[in-house]
């Protein structure tokens, strides 16, 4: 799967998700906890992105720096489904 069919699914994910449909609110760079997800949001994401790229998401890697922005979760996808 390459890296912009990553980006469209998570980002698809989130716009309909949690922002009712408003694209322009979602940059590649935006804070997603706090602004985005609350701590459900974190865990409906973590379903979504185990289910639909078939990968495990381990406690420990639910953080800021794995899923903080869109840019960093399709950075942390890459990440898995290349190990």
């Amino acid at each position: 799967m390459q890296t912009i069919e990553i980006e469209q699914e998570i980002r698809t994910f989130l716009i309909d998700s949690f922002l009712f449909g408003k694209s322009d609110e979602l940059t590649d760079t935006t804070p997603l906890f706090g602004n985005v997800i609350d701590s459900t949001g974190v865990l409906q994401l973590v379903v979504h992105l185990q289910d639909r790229f078939a990968i495990t998401v381990e406690d420990d890697e639910v953080n800021t720096a794995n899923l903080g922005s869109v840019k960093d979760a399709v950075a942390f996808v890459e990440r898995k489904l290349n190990r």
